[in-house]
């Protein structure tokens, strides 16, 4: 059982937010070197084990760096997330590259960067060969189907437009060998914000047995095997965080059931988790700007959900913090609000929290993952700035706020002076 504690102190977080206007998003590096670690030493037993940082969840360069620095490698699935791997000093096989519906530009950057190329179909084979070529070591996306179930953010595998049917994923590694490749790996990626630990045995015996039956039907020795990711973290006090020992002793196991012993032996690790890595060491921090009181009592930051747009989208919980309030009894009930115009522009509904005051600050938990980066404009809102809190208590701005002058940068405002309607 875990409680949501903060990082930083009362008067710390205070003269942060004097010296950088709220909102803004700001991530403990120790935390995230931390989980990095917890995660690799895990699988100390696996020779070779990679986590592959999922950069959407985080696309922040100095973040990538900390990943590389703890070892780890980039997952994207982008043109940009290949740019913001490569410019963090992460390259060649420290990067593999799962999209889908792929243009070809980004097929070939990826091919640039030496990345391990995850194919989501098997239309993509000359598709990539047309425009990219086929590189020496490629690797597929397996869809499991019914075999599986998901859960609500990434749906199940038979409705997901993600990766090869079984039928499909064998044709795929023939045509594959007969165009040229010579090192394969085998991916999947079925759940997302999962915390039974068991979930993720299962994925593993699923690929472990997939791969031993594509070596005997098809010849194919796999290099690496790639569990996705998919760990959750503890959003609500109170629940368990995934036990990665659980977790890692359950794959060894089935490792040494149906791999080890084998031609497939030695058979690589690899994994490609985002949210907890960066989630629970990210925080997004306001301010209360408003209270209304109609039929319900509203406290209004000075966020919305162009900030942190989970609460709205998925209807995810996150913790709220008032700052100095934290011992005081939760016995006001409130709807915490953005300023967004769509009545789903809520942190918290029906929240107890302690007394708010306007101005109050307000620090919600669990934001380094899928938060910053899930930012969009729409109503006019400008992304907030992202600030880092490094291992020596100093902070640093690691990407300043938007402005009005970026919001209208796209625009051909010189053409409006000529256009008429």
């Amino acid at each position: 059982m875990i409680t949501k504690q903060l990082p930083f102190s009362e008067d710390q977080i205070r003269q942060i937010s004097e010296d950088f206007p709220t909102p803004f998003h700001i991530y403990n590096e120790n935390g995230i070197k931390g989980s990095i670690r917890s995660l690799t030493e895990s699988f100390r037993w696996s020779e070779g084990f990679r986590e592959y940082f999922a950069v959407k969840a985080a696309p922040n360069p100095y973040l990538l760096k900390i990943v590389a620095g703890q070892g780890g490698g980039a997952d994207c699935s982008s043109l940009p997330e290949l740019l913001l791997a490569q410019k963090s000093g992460i390259s060649g096989e420290k990067v593999i590259f799962s999209s889908n519906d792929t243009p070809a530009d980004e097929f070939i950057k990826a091919r640039e960067l030496g990345a391990i190329i995850n194919l989501d179909d098997i239309s993509h084979i000359p598709f990539l060969e047309k425009h990219a070529g086929i590189p020496e070591l490629i690797c597929l996306r397996y869809n499991p189907g019914p075999l599986r179930t998901g859960n609500a953010i990434i749906g199940n595998p038979s409705e997901a437009k993600y990766g090869f049917t079984r039928e499909q994923i064998h044709k795929g590694y023939r045509l594959l060998r007969e165009k040229g490749a010579r090192r394969f790996g085998l991916h999947t990626m079925v759940a997302s914000n999962e915390l039974n630990p068991q979930y993720f045995v299962d994925t593993a015996v699923m690929l472990f047995e997939l791969a031993a039956e594509i070596h005997r039907a098809e010849g194919i020795r796999f290099e690496f095997v790639n569990l996705g990711g998919g760990i959750g973290i503890p959003y609500r006090p109170g629940q368990e965080p995934v036990n990665l020992k659980t977790v890692s002793d359950g794959i060894k196991s089935a490792y040494e059931k149906i791999i080890a012993g084998t031609p497939l032996h030695p058979l690589k690790l690899q994994m490609e988790c985002g949210r907890v890595i960066t989630g629970p060491h990210g925080f997004l921090v306001s301010r209360v700007l408003h209270l209304k009181k109609t039929y319900k009592n509203y406290a209004g930051l000075d966020a919305c959900m162009a900030n942190l747009m989970r609460p709205a989208l998925y209807g995810a919980y996150h913790h709220i913090t008032i700052v100095g309030k934290e011992n005081e009894p939760a016995e006001y009930k409130y709807d915490v609000t953005g300023s967004l115009c769509e009545n789903n522009d809520k942190f918290a509904i029906d929240r107890m929290l302690p007394h708010i005051e306007e101005g109050d600050l307000v620090v919600i938990h669990d934001a380094g993952a899928h938060g910053h980066a899930m930012g969009f404009n729409y109503n006019g809102k400008l992304r907030s700035a992202e600030l880092l809190l490094r291992e020596d208590g100093s902070v640093i701005q690691i990407r300043r706020a938007e402005t009005i002058d970026d919001y209208f940068s796209t625009l051909d405002m010189a053409g409006l002076q000529n256009f008429s309607a």
